[in-house]
């Protein structure tokens, strides 16, 4: 078998507040294939973005592991072996969209020639070679996002983070880069875990739907996603689709728990980077 790209053992997260510890996960057990587009759905405060930060190394864990490619999270964070993307595409305006692509090349120590020519293919994959010279306020959210997504593609990496990346958008905008976002998943073989809460487009996106229960965060359920590749408009017409979609709504009923900490414990917990 193919080694996993992600692999979690027994990972549990607690974070302290002033009204004593919230354990935001407990007991997550997963391991997530090449190539496989995995979303993350549950409600909020169910610790889905902690287990997203979990394994893009900006949070430790309190117990158990998680390695990509192999390595501890952190290691594969030094060696930049995923990219990042978020709900807010956190674009530089003072940078022009080619070179805000081009800045984790910069970063890394890549040439000007490199940075350029690696820039230039990842916008033209986003389709948005032709805005390279324009600026970020420039741009519709829509196109930040793809300028975003852009971005942590640049430097190849084999894992992409997602933390609700679409969340924002209007529905119209938001069904389009999800078709966008596919495209580019098929061209590139990058291995995507993805935030969200949305259950069509969980369904939509996904090979798989990891189903988390109410705090403490648990995997309830793990919905294989057998729809048609490519993935298209005529997707979201399939009977098949409409049941992946009851199926991974009825889990969520049936492990609603706890629910989230009140917006004391939330602050205290935000402080530390958690989300979702």
């Amino acid at each position: 078998m193919t080694a996993a790209v992600v692999e979690i053992r027994g990972v549990s997260k607690t974070f302290t507040t002033g009204r004593g510890p919230i354990t935001a996960l407990e007991g997550i057990d997963l391991a997530i294939q090449p190539g496989e587009f995995v979303s993350l759905i549950g409600p909020s405060g169910c610790g889905k973005s902690t287990l997203l930060r979990l394994i893009g190394d900006l949070t430790p864990p309190t117990a158990g592991s998680v390695t990509v490619n192999g390595k501890p999270a952190r290691q594969a964070r030094l060696n930049r072996e995923y990219g990042m993307v978020f709900q807010a595409p956190v674009l530089m305006d003072w940078r022009t969209v080619q070179r805000n692509v081009e800045l984790p090349l910069e970063i890394m120590g890549a040439d000007k020639a490199e940075r350029a020519r690696r820039a230039s293919a990842m916008l033209d994959l986003v389709e948005l070679g032709e805005f390279a010279r324009a600026y970020p306020w420039q741009l519709s959210g829509g196109m930040q996002q793809r300028v975003a997504i852009a971005r942590a593609l640049a430097f190849d990496p084999k894992l992409l983070l997602m933390d609700e990346p679409f969340g924002a958008l209007d529905e119209m905008t938001r069904e389009r880069l999800n078709l966008e976002l596919m495209r580019v998943w098929r061209q590139t073989g990058t291995t995507i875990v993805f935030v969200t809460h949305s259950i069509p487009e969980a369904v939509f996106l996904s090979t798989r739907v990891v189903v988390m229960s109410a705090r403490p965060g648990r995997i309830s359920k793990i919905v294989d996603v057998d729809l048609p590749q490519p993935r298209t408009v005529q997707t979201r017409e399939l009977d098949r689709y409409f049941e992946h979609i009851t199926t991974v709504r009825e889990a969520l009923r049936r492990h609603e728990g706890a629910g989230p900490p009140d917006e004391r414990d939330l602050e205290a917990i935000r402080a530390e980077g958690v989300a979702g």
